[in-house]
């Protein structure tokens, strides 16, 4: 007797639109670009790109994203590219902005959504059911009418709604021309056997259901989200909505490595398939790790630290004798690499490019250094200089490392500011000074003094200034100042020599390998600080504001700084205050970048009469 052909599972990604609404998360158009390339490598059917109509840098990269990466297809099993999608509201100025992004792609989507719960009708929206039946099915018909054929509707608190009405809303957007029903668990109130039965009676009574594709989205509130989509596919859905590391709002969404390996683990459970390489599970989570600043907590199923660490003797004798007495899944089959220990202060540049070639196949790092020699050769150097501080070898794991902070300037758009030297004296009791060398790219070395770059500046045909090519060499500047230990004063010195008033939000610092030698990786947040107001009644009003705010007095100008916009940069460096001198210029860049996009693309109104959202995160 032959088994039933499995159905084909669509993986939704939604890491760059709901995984980045996590608290403290922010990406550049660039790092989207490459974490949506990873995507693509990884085999990712369906790429949920941004909300377009949130702000004008979530409308860019969503359509950067559409064009760059839209019609890649290298090294996908399923053959042809991925769907790159755009979230709008059922409002005709989301759906229009969301075309205008996503369009390019050869393969796009676009997911509208309206709230069905009794709680959202009478709270939120404020509207009837026969009200809600009709903005959804305006909504999808407009989004038909711009010439798109793949339309998503989602039911925002679906598993909160009366069932029989999400059958008669579900039905009528089937027949204006929905293509992909979304089933949104939004609170994470389900439990496993709710949230199948509830697919599994959408499947069986809605009109038109046979015609669609039907699809998870869970939130992890109760901890529930990857068993409710595994009793999802179970229950008839062929599509699931997922991030990476389990990334999202509040507690996070369903993750996309935990149903993988469930159904790869059950092949027989799941009447399904995936087109995922497994093997490149592992790096994209590191990727994304990386990018968005969250940890994975090291108990984490397949990507977290321990996932294949084993403490307990009898464990451990076991998996010695046999590995599949304690481990359900090699390490290396979702990417895991070795920290066989291969090079050497004395492995030259052919060794280098050869163990390169071999952890980079098939990853966006491989096409970086395809595509830039130079980023090559700053690699050597650096590899070389940590070569000569570990005793024991550089592991695979610093060769990532290396790589990640080198690809961490592009990530942050043009160097306005590049990291040059740092030097530092710190004893106890003593304030610490720091005299930090950066150079500055906003001019050339025959500029007779230091000006900044405004928006209003002439442009080349590629759309960038006179002094902003690479070919410019920057001006070095250099400046000392004292803080409360070394990073303090490190953090002051480079806001004078940037002459900016930023807030440090968040400091960490983690070493990437084992052992005392190892690299340092450090994150920082910033955000520009509120301008000091004076008053008239105050003894020092005629005093000026000071130049320079304390970056890190994180808790000053709270009511701004909840409203600010946050910067994200990272460095890694065999010594961590060099690390944190890095992290702080790659934010300080991001910052600078997003300022003159800003400035550039001006303030020009795309929300239509319903206005733009009140907060670019939204739940579905």
């Amino acid at each position: 007797m032959t088994k039933p052909a499995k159905d084909k599972l669509i993986i939704f990604d939604t890491t760059l639109r709901d995984g980045e609404q996590s608290p403290g998360v922010t990406l550049t158009g660039s790092e989207k670009v490459e974490i949506a390339r990873q995507l693509s490598r990884l085999g990712v059917d369906v790429c949920e790109a941004g909300f377009p109509i949130a702000s004008q840098g979530d409308f860019e990269a969503v359509e950067r994203i559409a064009k760059e990466v839209g019609p890649l297809n290298l090294g996908r099993a399923s053959g042809k590219p991925m769907v790159i999608c755009g979230l709008a509201r059922a409002v005709p100025a989301d759906i229009q902005r969301a075309y205008d992004a996503i369009h390019h792609a050869p393969h796009h989507r676009i997911h509208t959504f309206l709230a069905t719960s009794d709680i959202h009708l009478e709270h939120k929206l404020r509207i009837t059911r026969d009200e809600c039946v009709a903005r959804a099915v305006a909504a999808v018909k407009f989004a038909k009418s711009l010439g798109c054929n793949d339309i998503e509707f989602s039911p925002e608190d679906a598993g909160r709604s009366d069932v029989d009405f999400l059958c008669r809303v579900l039905g009528e957007v089937i027949k204006a021309g929905a293509t992909t029903l979304n089933i949104p668990d939004t609170v994470g109130y389900n439990t496993p056997e709710e949230y199948g039965s509830m697919i599994k009676h959408l499947v069986r009574n809605v009109p038109g259901g046979d015609n669609v594709t039907w699809s998870t989205h869970c939130h992890n509130d109760l901890g529930l989200a990857t068993a409710n989509t595994l009793a999802g596919i179970v229950n008839g859905a062929r599509q699931v909505e997922v991030t990476i590391n389990g990334i999202g709002e509040r507690a996070g969404n369903t993750s996309l490595e935990e149903i993988v390996m469930a159904i790869y683990t059950h092949p027989s459970t799941y009447p399904v398939h995936t087109t995922i390489d497994t093997y490149q599970i592992y790096h994209t989570s590191q990727l994304v790790t990386k990018k968005t600043g969250m940890p994975i907590q090291p108990n984490k199923a397949i990507v977290g630290a321990n996932a294949f660490a084993h403490e307990s003797g009898i464990h451990q004798d076991g998996v010695l004798k046999h590995k599949q007495t304690y481990e359900i899944i090699e390490p290396a089959v979702v990417g895991i690499p070795s920290n066989v220990l291969v090079l050497g202060k004395h492995s030259g540049r052919n060794a280098l490019r050869s163990r390169l070639t071999q952890l980079t196949k098939d990853t966006v790092y491989e096409d970086v250094l395809k595509r830039n020699a130079a980023v090559f050769e700053r690699l050597f150097v650096a590899f070389k200089k940590l070569a000569d501080t570990k005793k024991k070898g550089v592991t695979d794991t610093d060769l990532y490392a290396l790589l990640d902070d080198q690809m961490n300037a592009s990530d942050s758009g043009f160097e306005t500011f590049v990291f040059k030297a740092c030097q530092v004296v710190s004893t106890s009791g003593v304030l610490a000074t720091a005299t930090i060398t950066l150079v500055d790219k906003t001019v050339s070395p025959r500029a007779t003094s230091i000006t900044s770059l405004s928006a209003s500046e002439p442009e080349d045909q590629n759309g960038t200034t006179p002094t902003e090519t690479d070919a410019n060499p920057g001006v070095e500047r250099c400046d000392a100042a004292i803080g409360h230990g070394p990073v303090h004063a490190i953090f002051n010195a480079i806001n004078r020599i940037i002459e900016r008033t930023n807030v440090l939000a968040s400091y960490e610092v983690k070493a990437v390998t084992e052992g005392s030698d190892a690299l340092g990786r450090v994150l920082v947040r910033i955000q520009e600080a509120a301008p000091t107001p004076t008053s008239s009644s105050s003894p020092t009003a005629d005093a000026p504001p000071p130049r320079f705010h304390d970056p890190v007095d994180s808790t000053a100008n709270l009511p701004y700084e909840q409203q600010a916009e946050t910067f994200q940069g990272q460095g890694t460096d065999e010594d961590i205050l060099v690390a944190s001198a890095k992290a702080y210029v790659n934010a300080v860049n991001k910052m600078v970048d997003a300022q003159a996009r800003r400035a550039k693309s001006g303030t020009k109104d795309v929300n239509g009469t319903d206005g733009a959202p009140a907060s670019r995160k939204v739940d579905v």
